[in-house]
């Protein structure tokens, strides 16, 4: 009888542990602290530097139909820029803006994130070159987000910011170009959205850069994931 309930007594606490252990994971603020020691770290170990790209799963309403869409868990991406000691993320949300780092990998899921770079970054990101990036950026900041993914300076999506920005500012295009049409819609949950934003009239022919093809470009390496 006592062996059986202290039995029961070990569950329980390991039952309360892991639920307490979840919902501090999960709140909002042991997050964000989690993502400023990342953030520490990444510098003193000199994995960040200007014009970096990158990559989360995005806790938006449209994140799953990209994610089925285009074949890939990752559905947001932005640049990452050095401003004095602090980083931050430049990036098309709504509207397009620069966010510090620590707050754009606590709100992805799981304040999980993948950092990519230009293979030949040194020979390229320049001094000169990120700020002429950045001036290529600032023609697009407050603009508003693009739902309808259109090939257009009007809107803009986040990874169309940066496949322009670095097209425009150095040549360089880093991911494949592809068509609406050239993605599985075929989906319930993609069907929705796209009937959500175009109606009947879907624009299968928009030229379009997702997440996954900048992502999946063999112009980047690997520089950080967690």
């Amino acid at each position: 009888m006592k062996k059986g309930i202290i039995i029961l007594a070990l569950l329980g606490l390991t039952i309360f542990g892991g639920l307490y252990a979840k919902r501090k994971f999960y709140d909002p603020k042991h997050r964000l602290d989690n993502a400023r020691e990342e953030v520490k770290q990444l510098a003193a170990n000199d994995k960040i530097k200007n014009g970096d790209l990158i990559f989360q799963t995005s806790l938006s309403g449209q994140s799953k139909a990209i994610q089925l869409a285009t074949k890939s868990k990752y559905s947001h991406c932005g640049l990452i820029y050095k401003d004095g000691n602090e980083f931050y993320v430049f990036e098309a949300v709504e509207p397009v803006k620069r966010t510090p780092l620590d707050k754009w990998i606590a709100k992805g899921k799981d304040g999980k994130y993948v950092i990519k770079r230009l293979k030949n970054a040194d020979q390229v990101l320049t001094h000169a070159t990120i700020t002429k990036m950045k001036q290529v950026g600032d023609q697009f900041k407050g603009k508003s987000y693009d739902l309808t993914f259109e090939w257009s300076d009007d809107k803009i999506y986040c990874s169309e910011l940066i496949w322009k920005i670095y097209q425009r500012a150095t040549g360089i295009e880093i991911g494949k170009l592809e068509k609406l049409s050239d993605f599985d819609l075929t989906n319930e949950a993609v069907k929705k959205k796209m009937k959500e934003r175009y109606g009947d009239k879907i624009p299968n022919n928009e030229i379009v850069i997702s997440p996954a093809a900048i992502f999946d470009s063999e112009l980047l390496i690997n520089v950080k994931a967690n």
